[in-house]
This record gives C-alpha cells, structure tokens and sequence, in this order.
C-alpha cells in the first residue's frame, strides 16, 4: 500500500508539528475509525525517524496504537503471547525499549487490556531496573539522575506497572512481581532512592504475602463489572496505592469499599481472602528468607518489610520470626 500524504511530507521534513499530529489524528480515525495493519505501521515509522515539537504527537501515538493492539487486534481487549512479543520487538532493541513514548504505550496497553501475558508485565518492570541500575534507557530521558538510583518518576512508574488493569492479578501482587521488585532493590541499594521507593517496595512484598494472594483472574463478564469499580477508584494512579495501604493492610478495604450495591459480594469475599492470607506461611516464609538472605546483603528496604510483616501479621512462620527478631 502506497505511503498517503500527510506521512510522505512527514519524513520529508523528519519532525512532526502540531499540524502535522492534527492531520494524521484525521488520517488514522476517518471513516470507520479502525486503525489498519499499515497505519499501525506508519506510526511506529513515524516515531522511529521524527522528533515531536508538541504534546499532540505523544498522545496521538499512543492513544491510537493502544486502540489498534488492544481493542483491534484478536482477541480483543487481550492481550496474546503472540501479540506481546510482536509489540515487545516493535518497540525494542536489544531488550531495551527505545523511546519514553513507546514506554508509555507499553505500560497503557496493560492498564487498558482486561488480560495480558506475565511476560508483558515482567518486560515493562525490567525496563525500570535497567534505567535504575545503568542510568540508561527511556525512564531517563530528561532526568539529570545517577544510576543505580530510583527516583520518584521510577515509582510512580511502577505503581502503574504493578496496578494496571491488564496485569498478571491487577489487584494482587503477583509473586513474578514481587520477585522483581526484589532484583530492582538488589540491584540500587544505593541510600540515596527516592523515599517512596521504600514505601512502595515494603506494601507491594507485604500485599503479595499477606493481603490478596489468592485472588483469582476474573471472568470476562466479571471484569467487565470490575472495570468501572477499579476506574471509580483510581486504580491506575499511584493516590489508590496510597489509599490502599495508608493504614496497614486494612487500607486495602478502605481503598475498595463499595459504592455500588454489586460490588458488595466481591467486596465481602475481599475481607475473607485478607483475613486468611495475613497469616505467613512456611512457604511463603522459605520465599522470603531466599530473597532476602540470597545476596548475602541485608539492606534497610527488607528491614522495613520485616517490621511490617511482625507489625501487621497475627501469625508468623517460626523460621521467619526467627529472622524477624534478630534484624527486625
């Protein structure tokens, strides 16, 4: 298919303007609004060899990409194996993605998918560690950081990762999660993270071991009522994560109390899952000294989780509370 202007003038002057972003939100939305296999290609061209000289380009690129891998592409509104590697190798070289907007439509199709493959999630988390550990990558791009740092757009960042809507349990830290949020603090244990690294690190290990462990994928039909519970409550912005443990693991309930009279089953099963899975298991004990003994290093952030752990749960593994009251 031959290439339509406004696109050919595009790489002719090899930068997009404000016009430019009007005119091409016009050709990849006109008609029946469907985005083609080759639109869909124009404008990863487009990103790969034009500079953007306004915000318009950004949001046009992402918002139209998402619509095109999530609500356009079989199966909709999901994510394949197949599909996340295509858009794992469209917007990566050498595993790195190579633009903060492309970072951006990465971590949008999670947020956007009602279901999407570990792998995606786990991509998406690791691009923070390489930008974390070697200073390099796009969520450094503009940001006059040392490596081996997390700042504070790095936890913002992985807040959404961890809470998007089309991860792994959306609701509950996955252990594939908090197994890499473990190699992210191994790999900075520089002192000089951003404070709300440490925060973030200490509930998210602690959501996983005691708070939602047993939460199940829902069903289409259930996801599709979940939806807009998870959107009245801001899931996928880093306030509802705050909400959500400010008081200890009873922040969870807070943060999910239902306004909607069908939401209240769920909310109800909730209470139930939090109450059996606060108490720490010999398994999931044995996880955690491995992590935390593994490296030989026992830095402040598995200290904190520790005191949270003794603080928060009503029953602990010997084996861990032999731990805890030796470091903790």
């Amino acid at each position: 298919m031959a290439t339509p202007e406004p696109i050919n003038s595009i790489f002719q002057k090899g930068r997009i303007d404000a016009e430019d972003a009007l005119d091409l939100r016009r050709l990849v939305y006109t008609g029946d609004g469907a985005i083609s296999a080759d639109e869909a290609e124009w404008l990863f061209r487009l990103n790969d060899r034009c500079d953007g000289e306004c915000d318009a380009w950004p949001d046009l690129f992402v918002e139209a990409l998402t619509d095109y891998i999530v609500n356009q592409t079989f199966p909709e509104r999901h994510i394949s194996e197949e599909n996340a590697r295509w858009l794992i190798d469209r917007i990566s070289q050498s595993g790195v993605v190579k633009s903060r907007t492309e970072l951006e439509l990465l971590v949008k199709v999670l947020e956007v998918a009602q279901s999407s493959p570990e792998s995606l999630e786990r991509f998406a988390l690791d691009q923070v560690r390489r930008g974390a550990l070697f200073g390099t990558g796009p969520t450094r791009v503009g940001v006059d950081l040392e490596p081996g740092r997390i700042g504070e757009g790095e936890v913002d960042l992985l807040r959404r990762i961890l809470y998007a809507y089309g991860g792994g349990r959306a609701i509950a830290i996955s252990r594939s999660e908090a197994e890499a949020l473990f190699d992210i603090a191994d790999a900075t244990v520089d002192e000089d993270n951003h404070p709300s690294w440490a925060d973030l690190f200490v509930k998210a290990i602690a959501n996983y071991l005691m708070a939602l462990s047993g939460y199940r994928v829902p069903t289409r039909e259930e996801a599709l009522k979940r939806e807009a519970w998870l959107a009245d409550t801001e899931v996928n912005v880093s306030g509802f994560f705050r909400r959500a443990f400010s008081g200890g693991l009873s922040g969870v309930l807070d943060a999910y109390k239902p306004r909607e009279p069908e939401t209240k089953v769920r909310f109800d099963e909730m209470q139930s899952e939090i109450a059996a899975n606060e108490h720490i298991t010999a398994e999931e004990a044995d996880w955690l000294i491995e992590r935390i003994q593994g490296d030989g290093i026992m830095h402040e952030n598995e200290r904190a989780l520790l005191r949270f752990i003794r603080d928060e749960s009503p029953q602990i593994d010997p084996s861990l509370k032999k731990l805890i009251d030796k470091v903790a």
